[in-house]
């Protein structure tokens, strides 16, 4: 039985052979003295189809062998790890740089406009170091505020973990502490996350780790501006101890035209006025959950108005002038008799002294008249506490008698 064979069968000098893998730092491990295992044209890649060097190596103790999965001409035309096929700069997936870039490329996808396709990318790789990225990737490649949000800067070691050992999930497994895979609980079979396709990771579609990154970056906090088209001031927080005007001014004033700094040290804020309304949503912008001094990262908010903030001190004193509703008439601990009556509000600014006799409810009339009517005239303690009638059902007479005035404790303190 005859095999047709590939192009690349006779075009053995498009293959690629290279010395070194195109690797992210979480791929290549913390092991700076890593070795790894060379095969000349050992597979062919999983984009292309064309056979290339593969390497494998292990990036660390109690981790899982790793191998490169495509070539270097793929890996370069989309910026990417050989092996996890992540961004080598912000380490996210393809469909997520591509959706905050808007980045469209739409690559060939039968065998002959695929092979020709890479040929032409391989002629404009002759010209070039081989460091940068090419395409449209390559020329649309430039800072985003998604992308600096959602970027993994660090290594995430815990990728290069053992595959979970089957046997395990069955009970049967024997090995123990020497078996070479992980003994975990494995993901539910209606996970999104347990089915991956490495050419819809490459092209950028339909990538369920993608596509939970961007419900993440839906989520995201933002900082609305506020209805009041007045308010040009925002609010600096969390600033260092030692910092100065200057330096505020120097990470501010590139948004717009600043009108005044206030800073409060011992509060480490500061607020920056702008004189336009644009200017401030602009800085207001650019530098939320962003900006970083002295490494301190800074919070930023919109200052209040200060209109609403005297308004709100005139409501609360107008509450504490107003006065209580009287209790009910079948309360017991009613003392002063006062019955349900109408409920007076004074107006704001009214002292208690200067309530005039039309407001003051009829059955307290007098108790009032007598503890504010005068009050330059106000008559002695005792005066007032004999003017309170006593409690209802109470026997104690008005006369008010304390023991030092004793007939016989005067008598001993003369002797």
């Amino acid at each position: 039985m005859s095999m047709s064979k590939t192009t690349n069968t006779y075009n053995r000098q498009n293959w690629e052979d290279a010395e070194f893998p195109i690797l992210c730092q979480t791929c290549l491990g913390d092991n700076p003295y890593v070795r790894m295992i060379k095969e000349r044209y050992g597979k062919e890649c999983k984009i292309c189809t064309r056979p290339f060097t593969i390497f494998r190596w292990c990036p660390g103790a109690r981790m899982r062998f790793k191998k490169t999965e495509i070539c270097q001409t793929c890996a370069r035309l989309k910026n990417v790890c050989q092996t996890c096929l992540l961004d080598l700069e912000y380490g996210l997936p393809i469909q997520v740089r591509d959706a905050a870039l808007k980045v469209v490329e739409n690559l060939p996808q039968s065998e002959v406009n695929k092979e020709y396709y890479i040929q032409n990318i391989d002629k404009e790789l002759k010209d070039t170091d081989g460091t940068e990225a090419i395409g449209v990737v390559g020329k649309t490649l430039a800072a985003s505020d998604m992308l600096s949000k959602l970027a993994r800067t660090a290594p995430y070691y815990k990728r290069n973990r053992p595959h979970i050992c089957s046997f395990w999930v069955k009970g049967e497994c024997k090995r123990g502490e020497e078996c070479p895979y992980r003994h975990d609980k494995p993901n539910e079979p209606d996970d999104p996350l347990s089915e991956q396709n490495i050419k819809d990771r490459y092209y950028g579609r339909n990538d369920p780790v993608a596509e939970k990154i961007l419900k993440r970056a839906a989520s995201l906090p933002t900082l609305e501006p506020p209805e009041d088209r007045n308010i040009t001031t925002l609010y600096v927080g969390n600033l260092p101890e030692d910092i100065t005007e200057p330096m505020i001014r120097d990470n501010f004033y590139q948004y717009g035209e600043i009108r005044s700094i206030a800073l409060v040290p011992r509060q480490q804020c500061a607020f920056v006025q702008y004189t336009k309304r644009s200017a401030s949503e602009l800085a207001a912008e650019k530098t939320f959950n962003k900006l970083v001094i002295g490494g301190h990262k800074i919070t930023i908010k919109w200052a209040h108005s200060q209109a609403k903030q005297s308004v709100a001190k005139t409501d609360r004193r107008f509450e504490i002038n107003a006065i209580p509703p009287p209790m009910a008439a079948n309360n017991p601990n009613d003392f002063f008799n006062l019955q349900q009556e109408q409920v007076t509000v004074l107006p704001p600014g009214m002292k208690l002294h200067q309530i005039p006799p039309s407001l003051i409810p009829a059955s307290s009339y007098q108790m009032y008249s007598q503890a504010y009517a005068a009050p330059y005239s106000m008559p002695s303690g005792a005066a007032v506490l004999n003017s309170i009638p006593p409690p209802p059902g109470s026997s104690v007479s008005n006369q008010i008698h304390y023991p030092s005035q004793d007939p016989s404790r005067l008598g001993a303190i003369k002797k």
